[in-house]
This record gives structure tokens, sequence and C-alpha cells, in this order.
């Protein structure tokens, strides 16, 4: 079982816009209910019914108001009537507009920190900039090993003769992007894209105007198979993350054209310590694990809590071994 059937299981369907273009995306985003209801009352085969648009454009819910508040005349009972007369879609829009203003601000102080660090950059630490990770990981962030890996790091930045990516002040971006307690899927990848301009501190994740590389490309085509969503034009998965999947590689920096060359460094003892964290503090959260590598990081998770979710990686090499209609 694999992206499909995670997207299905554990979202609903809502469109987004571009950030490039300004048509609609279809691709699935935000969660309606966890994954065990949907086990428990067999909605998968009512969802899958479904037609495309019954997915994008689910019917709007009110929160019915009590009869102690729809009788006041108050100003505070007119303000909370407002908000409780909104639709499940605005309320979702409310929400990611928070998500993506907390976001951008992460950044802002993450490229203010790059900016005004001198010689070999700043404190690796202090590119972790929100806070609720840097709140639950605050044990960890001061483990020596960590401090071995920091020195690591600035070393590779200041000597200059290969560059490392992702940008240092993108190091943390899957965490930055999304925060611990708004985490509802994990797609765990490898190490950042080695090429230039590609990585973006995101599992899988290209900015905008870089062609997208072969997994990221299978990705859309499951999806598109299984689901019907029309594969966008870029491969900016920014707003997967704002919106609560948590694309998470397990090494976050490496040398140019030269992958795996941070592994064993003690970002893996790092990465780990994330997933275990989510596994501890939130619940139903969906891991999609695909390749051996990842799948070994199941021993993390506590299967009575969450939904693990395993298959073939989808790179070109392995697609058609069994990401490719994972459902």
């Amino acid at each position: 079982m694999g992206l499909s059937v995670g997207f299905r299981f554990g979202l609903v369907y809502q469109p987004f816009r571009s950030p490039r273009t300004d048509h609609l995306i279809r691709c699935p985003i935000n969660w309606s209910c966890p994954l065990p209801a949907i086990y428990r009352c067999g909605l998968a085969t009512a969802v899958a019914s479904k037609t495309l648009m019954d997915l994008f454009h689910p019917a709007a819910k009110r929160v019915k108001l009590s009869s102690n508040a729809s009788n006041s005349n108050s100003p505070e009972s007119s303000s909370q009537g407002s908000l409780s007369e909104l639709t499940t879609e605005q309320r979702s829009k409310i929400e990611f507009n928070k998500s993506l203003a907390k976001s951008k601000r992460n950044l802002k102080i993450c490229l203010e920190r790059v900016s005004k660090s001198e010689g070999g950059g700043v404190n690796l630490v202090d590119l972790l900039a929100e806070e609720t990770w840097s709140a639950a990981l605050a044990e960890e962030l001061h483990k020596s090993y960590l401090e071995t890996l920091a020195e690591f790091i600035q070393k590779e930045l200041s000597g200059g003769s290969v560059p490392v990516y992702p940008p240092q002040h993108l190091i943390f971006n899957a965490l930055n992007l999304t925060p611990l307690d708004r985490v509802k899927a994990v797609i765990l990848g490898q190490d950042p894209y080695h090429g230039p301009r590609q990585a973006m501190g995101l599992a899988f994740s290209v900015p905008d105007g870089v062609k997208a590389p072969s997994s990221l490309v299978n990705i859309f085509k499951e999806l598109k198979q299984d689901l019907g969503c029309s594969i966008p034009s870029h491969g900016n998965l920014e707003k997967w993350a704002v919106q609560g999947v948590l694309l998470l590689n397990t090494v976050l920096t490496v040398r140019e054209h030269q992958a795996n060359s941070h592994a064993k460094r003690g970002w893996e003892m790092f990465t780990d310590a994330v997933i275990r964290t989510v596994s501890h503090e939130r619940e139903g959260v969906v891991f999609l694990l695909w390749g051996r590598s990842a799948q070994e990081k199941s021993r993390l998770i506590n299967a009575t809590k969450h939904h693990i979710l395993k298959a073939a990686h989808p790179s070109g090499l392995s697609a058609n071994k069994g990401f490719f209609g994972c459902r």
C-alpha cells in the first residue's frame, strides 16, 4: 500500500492555485477525518466511487448554533455566530492562510540569520525557526553528535570548493514549513537532490522553474492514475508541506553531484528523533515509506497509533516494481 491509498484514506480533496499560474491544480491536500474512522466505517469504496468534482468540491457544512447563541443580540455572540456560520471550505482556507503566513515568517527568520552571519555561516540549530519543533527537540538539539554535525556542515560551507545543498536557510525547511502540531502525513526521502538549484529542503520537491525529477513525476502519475488528479506544471510541493505533509529527507544536506556525501554524519540520528517525536506526540498520522531505506524507519513508529503504508520507491529504477498500482 502506498501513495494513493494514503491520500484517499487520510484526506479529502481540494484544488489549490499554482504559485506560478492562476489555474487550479487538482491535488489531494486537506484531511477530513483520521484514518481509523475510515477503516471502521468502510468508506474507502464510497470515496473512490465519487466523481472527481465531488471530491474537489465537498458539500458545505455549517455548524449549527445553539438556541441561546442564536437568540442573543450581543456583539460578542454576533461575532461568534458569524464565525460559526463559516463553511468547512472557508475554515480550511483560514487555517491554510495562517499556516502559510507562519511558514513565510520562519523563512524570513532563517534568511535574516544567514545574511547576518559571517565566515562559515549561522549556527545550524539557529536555522530551526519553528517553535513547535525547537521545543519538542530541545534535548536533541543539545546532544554532542549534533554539535559535531554542525561543525562538519560549517566546514563544508566555509570550504567553498564544492557547493552544499540545499541553500543554508532551507536546511530545516521541512520542519519550518510543517509545524509538529500540524503533521498529518509523513513522506520520507533519503538525501536532497544534488543537482544545481534542485534541493529546497523538502523531500521530492523542487523549486518553481526546475524540471521535476523522475521520482516526482512518477508520484504525480500514480495520483493521476488512481485519483484523476491533474499533473501540475511544476514540482514545488510547498503547499503540501504547509497543509500538513512532512516531506522529510533522512539526511538534510549533500555536496553537489555527490549522493550520500553527508550520510552517516549525524543527520540520520536527528531525523530518527523527528520521526519518533511525530509518533509520540501525534495520532493518526499516515506514514508513507517508499523503498527499503524508508521502510527500515517503521521501527520508530507506533503502529497502534499511526498508519504505515509501504511501497517500492518511485524512482525510475523501481517504480514498476511495486510503486505504480500501490493502492
